[in-house]
């Protein structure tokens, strides 16, 4: 069985980023390297946590998200990339939290792992099982999800966007500070 999990994890960390920005978020790049320098762990994906702008539609498609944040955000940024939407559709904001998918040598690691992360505060987690193969999803509560743009108008006000600018920011640095705890941590 190790020799499976060793000839998985080698190569599923050859492969290219399958991500459409190509590259790992840099507030998430160290937990991952640490992680994949451990025996029993590699990652499968992550996400440092980001702000969406996307159209509401219930399948998975090819230009879904108009636009993509993976930083803090400013009220005018989202002011003027709202305005220059043209899309006669509706458009949902969604801030996310930061996500973690760890494949585990063993369901002891990834109990393990799982009990770490809870620790320093990634709520929302568990452990995926099948056959023989463990993956542990971390995740946070820390999210916002509202429609935000409908045939062409923007559907809030400013002060709305403004208290949604701050809350996702808080949202996003409380997600980076659970990163770096786990780093800490392993």
């Amino acid at each position: 069985m190790q020799n499976n999990f060793i000839r998985r994890k080698k190569d599923v960390l050859s492969k290219i980023d399958k991500s459409s920005k190509k590259i790992w978020d840099k507030k998430i790049i160290n937990l991952c390297e640490k992680i994949n320098s451990l025996d029993d762990y590699y990652t499968t994906s992550s996400c440092a946590g980001r702000i969406v702008i996307m159209i509401d539609n219930e399948k998975k498609e090819p230009n879904l998200f108009v636009y993509v944040y993976h930083d803090l955000i400013s009220f005018k940024k989202l002011k003027d990339d709202l305005n220059k939407i043209k899309i006669k559709k509706l458009i949902r904001y969604k801030q996310e939290p930061g996500i973690l998918h760890v494949a585990c040598e063993s369901l002891k690691d990834a109990q393990k792992l799982l009990d770490k992360a809870k620790l320093v505060g990634w709520k929302r987690s568990g452990i995926i099982a099948s056959g023989n193969r463990f993956v542990v999803e971390l995740t946070n509560t820390e999210k916002l999800e509202f429609p935000i743009f409908d045939n062409g108008k923007i559907l809030v006000d400013d002060n709305f966007l403004k208290l949604v600018v701050k809350i996702s920011n808080e949202n996003l640095k409380k997600s980076w500070l659970k990163i770096e705890k786990l780093h800490k941590c392993l």
